[in-house]
């Protein structure tokens, strides 16, 4: 073997049954699958991270208070500590938790008040609080402290941990005294976060979520011990949202068998009735017709997925009325207008509120879109000049990150700027604001920070948007009006007096301050006919735009 050691075969691996490798099988909680996953949440970065936070506890805040029909005011607070973990203090004047509640409400996941009910709230599926909650315990190893009032006298405090794989809150420390605190106060430390006044961290947040929300006022104190209150410029509470049925159109097989499972109605015919909105007893017969092998007198709980399937395949062949569309609650066009000119003090505004539209065959939303030009619109470039920028929002709450794959921002990037005289987007002082309002937001991941491309959605934003553009570019051809004309004039008139005095001269008659006046009446003459024909072409760009939406 000339020295050389021959290398030893290996012997083939064994075959494994299925018995060894279920030995591994394991069931997980949904806590322990955001734990391993945490991104899925938005805690992806750590500014990103330190953002969430703070929306997740301030949208659960604007929708208590709005609830219990209260004037929202809410104060955040981030600190700094030695270790660089970071403090975040968040109080509100709402109605509080009851201790009964607090635990699920902030230390269980998927649950809630929301994600059960078909109306629109900021939040939706149960998760937020609670995922703050995990986020603070699994980079710290800290609990979250909480305290609740109700208003009756009695506080309670608490630390809060969960049970990650029971999905059950862990609450330590309580205690319950008398005091005069209304509202939900939550400490909580958290590591990997981090605090800037970048365009995505909490300042720029809590600036666009004054924006939407008027009626709320918002104080800040910054890791330097900085305030910032952006004040109330409204005292109307939005009109609570209203809880509506599904429409017919948007239910699913498997919604169906569910729905009737559990339903409390003895008849299919009056489960179909009771559940649903346009459901009459007059479309339950031609149901009925459609579906001759389906008993509707029978109990729901008998239903059968080849039966429900039968039934939702016959519910797409009839007409129906549209969804109810008076659950949706929009900012108002007058609420935007003061909101855009109280934080960004612009040149011009201009707000478009569209009517009501429906998606996916039966959830109504609506689309309410604005326009500032000039002052602090825009977003800082590197440049020292400011240029385009695009506030998104969902049922009021500011879409911070996944921009490039938001409806919102494609609906801007489908948009012939130039046409309204815009020649570069992003390097003009525009902000271009858009909230879209439903009872149910199709966000792209549990982040909630993108809405869904749909057809539909995209191009009602964009018709919303093209509305305000247009009343944006008369201003702007207005203001370049305006310097032409004062510039031109300031010439001509330069030498009117001159010119009046040497055509009388020259004719040997009239007096020079008559000529004056009727060369003064010639100039404004033609500077009339340039406005008027400056108006026609806006016109023209109207009805260019009618074109496109009739195909």
């Amino acid at each position: 073997m000339g020295g050389e050691m021959m290398e030893e075969e290996k012997e083939p691996e064994k075959e494994v049954n299925g018995s060894e490798i279920f030995k591994e099988f394991k069931e997980y909680s949904v806590v322990e699958f955001f734990k391993k996953n945490r991104q899925m949440l938005g805690f992806a970065g750590k500014v990103r991270s330190l953002t969430t936070i703070v929306h997740e506890y301030c949208t659960n805040a604007l929708d208590a208070t709005e609830e219990a029909h209260i004037l929202p005011e809410i104060m955040v607070k981030v600190e700094e500590l030695p270790d660089e973990h970071v403090k975040v203090t968040i109080q509100d004047n709402g109605p509080g938790i009851p201790p009964s509640h607090l635990g699920k409400a902030m230390g269980m996941m998927l649950a809630g008040t929301k994600f059960h009910r078909y109306m629109q709230q900021r939040g939706q599926q149960g998760i937020g609080g609670a995922g703050c909650t995990l986020f603070s315990q699994i980079t710290t190893g800290k609990p979250t402290r909480m305290r609740s009032g109700l208003g009756d006298g009695k506080v309670y405090e608490c630390d809060m941990k969960i049970d990650v794989k029971n999905n059950q809150p862990v609450i330590t420390n309580q205690i319950e005294f008398m005091g005069n605190f209304r509202g939900l106060r939550v400490e909580a430390e958290f590591a990997e976060v981090k605090y800037d006044k970048s365009e995505h961290g909490v300042y720029e947040y809590l600036k666009r979520t004054a924006m939407a929300n008027p009626h709320a006022q918002i104080t800040l104190i910054e890791p330097t011990g900085e305030k910032h209150v952006f004040q109330r410029v409204s005292d109307r509470i939005p009109e609570k949202p209203a809880e509506i049925q599904p429409h017919p159109l948007g239910i699913t097989t498997g919604d169906l068998v569910d729905m009737a499972h559990r339903t409390d109605s003895r008849k299919l015919s009056s489960f179909l009735t009771n559940t649903f909105s346009r459901m009459s007893s007059a479309k339950v017969e031609e149901l009925a017709k459609l579906v001759p092998t389906v008993n509707f007198e029978k109990h729901p709980r008998d239903l059968k997925w080849p039966e429900a399937e039968a039934v939702v395949n016959s519910v797409k062949t009839l007409k129906w009325i549209a969804p109810p569309t008076d659950a949706l609650r929009p900012i108002g066009s007058d609420q935007i207008d003061k909101a855009l000119k109280n934080i960004l003090a612009p040149e011009f505004v201009s707000v478009s509120e569209r009517r009501p539209k429906v998606f996916r065959g039966g959830i109504p939303f609506m689309v309410e879109a604005a326009i500032a030009y000039g002052g602090n619109s825009g977003r800082a470039r590197s440049d020292e000049g400011r240029g385009g920028d695009i506030i998104r929002y969902a049922n009021r709450v500011p879409l911070m990150f996944d921009g490039g794959s938001c409806a919102i921002t494609e609906a801007v990037k489908n948009i012939d700027w130039k046409r309204y005289d815009v020649r570069d987007f992003d390097k003009e002082p525009v902000t271009v604001f858009a909230n879209f309002v439903s009872v149910h937001v199709p966000y792209t991941g549990t982040g909630k920070q993108a809405i869904t491309m749909e057809e539909e959605i995209v191009g009602e934003i964009r018709y919303a948007i093209m509305e305000v553009a247009r009343d944006m570019q008369v201003y702007l051809r207005g203001k370049v009006r305006e310097m032409d004309k004062e510039t031109k004039k300031k010439i001509i008139m330069r030498y009117v007096k001159e010119l009046s005095a040497d055509l009388a001269d020259l004719a040997g008659t009239g007096a020079p301050a008559d000529i004056e006046k009727k060369l003064v009446n010639m100039i404004e003459t033609k500077y009339e006919k340039i406005e008027g024909e400056a108006e026609e072409a806006v016109e023209e760009v109207k009805e260019v735009e009618e074109n496109e939406k009739e195909e």
